[in-house]
């Protein structure tokens, strides 16, 4: 009993290591609302949030290193969304754009990059984001 109480132990204090997360210092915070989720006849939001989160939201990530994307749901509006991207830094996201915060070259190839995951996300249903200036945060 107390050799599996152990091995109980130890494999959540491993487990905690290897996939325990957090927010650190220095990390941009990009938060964008979900106003509208538009879905096609006969899919389910349920449908469509596994859809982002399993395939949409990896493609991001591949597209645009050092970017770890969540999708949030509203605790009491079950349709109401909203997305986290995470960047490491602001140089990490700042190697996306120009002094200018214009899209650069490579956050245009990314953008190209996720076009056809977008277009196959249009099978599920629409979206529209709404993006402000005060999106971004920095985490002290």
């Amino acid at each position: 009993m107390k050799k599996q109480l152990l091995l109980i132990v130890a494999v959540l204090l491993i487990a905690n290591v290897a996939f325990g997360q957090g927010l650190k210092k220095g990390n941009l915070i990009g938060i964008h609302r979900i106003k509208v989720v538009t879905l096609k006849p006969n899919v389910t939001m349920g449908q469509f949030e596994t859809f982002y989160v399993g395939k949409v939201l990896p493609e991001y990530e591949k597209a645009w290193v050092g970017l770890k994307g969540y999708l949030l749901r509203s605790f009491k509006d079950k349709n109401s969304f909203a997305i986290v991207w995470l960047f490491e830094s602001e140089a990490a996201r700042n190697k996306y754009f120009t002094a200018e915060d214009k899209a650069n070259e490579l956050e245009s190839a990314a953008r190209e990059k996720v076009k056809p995951i977008e277009e196959e996300l249009k099978k599920y249903g629409t979206y529209t984001v709404d993006y402000k200036n005060d999106d971004d945060w920095v985490v002290r």
